[in-house]
């Protein structure tokens, strides 16, 4: 573990360079199943970020992550969902896509089901946007509707290292508290994806709302607070009267320096959670059926087959997903 190349030399998304499912033919795609079948969903967003800082920022994010540890762990990446569900107070901000909820999970659940009839049994879905209670919903409806052998993971990166993004006072080392497309995020930015920021067009804002300190987590939920950033409304306002900038927080003070150390115990945690997931589960390998399902035996293994081996599609259970 350690000694990730930080920042990355550019992203995949359009190299065969063996990371992305997309790029893949199905002989690549069939050779890759035989030695690693855990595959990673990027799930970001496109929503306003500031004048210095890309709307595809949280997607962005993840994907770099994404793809480190795909290079030195061999495992498998599907090109991100790039739209995401959004808590009210982003609702009508110019630059951000809100998805409502119930088509939200309904398109996660279809990603599941897709990648699992092709073989993707294994998936940790990568969280990279404030959409942390809606994921792990899709995730067991999915299950609940199939009750198919799987390993299905939603993570969120922030709660994975929430240490390294707080700020000095709470023994991070960061001068602000992470927020929103604020000295946190764009610290990661730089160490992930420098070639896309413009730090000389950030714009710093003063955050504010409207109850006093220590009732609700700042972003990430980092720091523990009672109530989570996004089980309340009422307490602060909406982004596009209170931050038309489209930022909380200066961003002005990112460095990569702040966020390498995070990133590089974040990277390590992920190549751990799928070289345990491999070890307890090699590849073509699931939890025991008898164990995680009361469906028919037979049925369970014609689906397990699948339909190019004498066995049958996920969608002969239940179509849409």
């Amino acid at each position: 573990m350690g000694k990730w190349q930080l920042p990355p030399t550019g992203g995949h998304m359009d190299r065969a360079s063996g990371v992305y499912l997309q790029n893949m033919t199905m002989a690549q795609v069939n050779e890759r199943l035989q030695k690693n079948d855990v595959i990673i969903v990027p799930v970001g967003s496109t929503e306003c970020h500031g004048a210095g800082q890309p709307l595809g920022e949280d997607t962005f994010l993840v994907t770099r992550m994404a793809e480190a540890v795909a290079l030195r762990t061999g495992c498998t990446v599907a090109q991100p969902v790039w739209y995401g569900s959004h808590p009210y107070p982003h609702l009508g901000m110019p630059g951000t896509v809100v998805i409502p909820e119930e088509s939200f999970l309904a398109y996660l659940r279809g990603i599941i089901a897709g990648l699992w009839n092709a073989g993707f049994r294994k998936q940790i879905l990568l969280n990279g946007h404030g959409q942390e209670e809606v994921i792990p919903l899709a995730l067991h409806q999915f299950t609940k509707k199939y009750q198919v052998p799987a390993i299905l993971v939603s993570l969120h990166w922030p709660t994975v290292i929430h240490d390294y993004l707080k700020d000095r006072a709470h023994g991070g080392p960061f001068e602000t508290p992470f927020q929103h497309a604020c000295e946190v995020e764009a610290s990661y930015s730089l160490a992930l994806f420098p070639e896309l920021m413009q730090m000389e067009h950030v714009v710093d804002t003063k955050p504010e709302g409207f109850m006093p300190p220590g009732h609700v987590d700042k972003g990430g939920e980092v720091y523990h607070a009672p109530i989570k950033g996004h089980e309340q409304v009422g307490f602060g306002g909406i982004e596009v009267v209170v931050y038309p900038e489209g930022v909380i927080g200066r961003p002005s003070l990112a460095s990569a320096d702040k966020a390498i150390p995070g990133l590089e115990a974040l990277l390590d945690y992920m190549e751990r959670l799928i070289g345990d997931i491999l070890q307890r589960f090699p590849p073509g390998v699931l939890p025991p059926t008898d164990k995680v399902t009361m469906r028919d035996r037979d049925e369970i293994e014609a689906l397990l087959r699948g339909p190019l081996r004498g066995g049958k599609h996920l969608y002969t259970v239940a179509y849409p997903p």
